[in-house]
């Protein structure tokens, strides 16, 4: 009996010390991400600095598009979707878990050239003068649209990628991404350049890639004031001239056209997977954020309660 006693108190200690062991093992194996053009850049950034801290680990980043990201991460074929809008519920129902990590917004962009860009930007465009661009095509020339004489037809572009910058301002208008008219330019590289160089062009892209790191709109466009309250003028608040300004109307919610941005996984994430959304999630992934300025940082209660549900 004594030595009964002995063997099962050196199982039980083994198994007590297991967990503990297993819990001091350096992370290793490999973490494979597509998806989201506004994501990018901040994964990348999170997959370096999480590297750096567990060296066994590689982390591969690709961009494509929201569309590719959330059918990836379906298919099995990456561990983490990386998609710029809300998951639809046919999405959810194929087992795809979405994990809140960031958010930003998307604003709709002419050239600098524009013949019509000083009366947009005086009065703006409120959302039925939008819904005539970009829904019913009602809208032919930017006199239909600004109540002055222009003379010119509007070029619009579109994004010809499934993404979330077209999703996001598609439901802005209550529609989905394939109810945009216009011409279809893939990415927001793409659909930013064909804007600029098109003198009687509109668009739209993500907020990181019309308000520069340091804090100017991007060189040959200017953001059209979304006229909210319809009052026929692109009032003081409406109107971003820089990255700081644009921010705070991100942030107090008063922008229009806002987005979360999420990591999809198939079913619960586990192991490595979930440590680098951690990661993400941590003060130090919010640092990253602010340091990379592509994206904007969940705050710190909400990433809070984020982590405690990830537990």
């Amino acid at each position: 009996m004594k030595i009964l006693n002995i063997v099962l108190t050196a199982v039980l200690l083994i198994n007590l010390a297991t967990p503990a062991f297993a819990q001091d093992k350096e992370p290793e194996g490999t973490i494979a991400l597509s998806g989201a053009w506004a994501i990018y850049p901040t994964a990348v950034a999170w997959a370096e600095g999480f590297q750096k801290i567990h060296p066994k680990v590689k982390i591969d980043v690709s961009a494509g598009g929201a569309g590719k990201g959330a059918a990836d991460a379906i298919a099995g074929l990456v561990d983490i979707g990386m998609v710029s809008r809300e998951p639809d519920q046919t999405e959810i129902n194929k087992g795809i878990t979405p994990i809140y990590v960031l958010h930003d917004a998307v604003f709709p962009i002419v050239s600098e050239k524009n013949p019509a860009s000083a009366a947009l930007l005086k009065k703006g465009l409120a959302k039925d003068k939008w819904t005539w661009i970009y829904i019913t095509g009602i809208a032919a020339s930017w006199d239909d649209v600004t109540g002055e004489k222009i003379g010119k037809p509007i070029h619009v572009y579109t994004r010809s990628d499934s993404c979330g910058a077209a999703a996001s301002w598609a439901a802005f208008f209550g529609k989905k991404q394939d109810d945009l008219k216009g011409v279809g330019v893939y990415g927001d590289p793409g659909l930013l350049g064909a804007t600029k160089i098109d003198p009687i062009g509109v668009g739209y892209t993500n907020f990181s890639y019309i308000f520069t790191r340091d804090g100017k709109i991007a060189d040959g466009v200017k953001v059209v004031p979304i006229d909210a309250n319809n009052n026929g003028v692109a009032d003081k608040d409406e109107v971003y001239t820089n990255r700081e300004d644009a921010v705070k109307a991100i942030e107090s919610g008063k922008y229009p056209v806002t987005r979360k941005n999420y990591f999809f996984v198939k079913g619960a994430p586990k192991g490595i997977i979930k440590e680098f959304i951690k990661f993400a999630l941590s003060d130090e992934g919010a640092d990253i954020v602010n340091r990379v300025g592509a994206s904007l940082p969940i705050l710190k209660g909400e990433r809070e309660k984020i982590l405690t549900e990830l537990k």
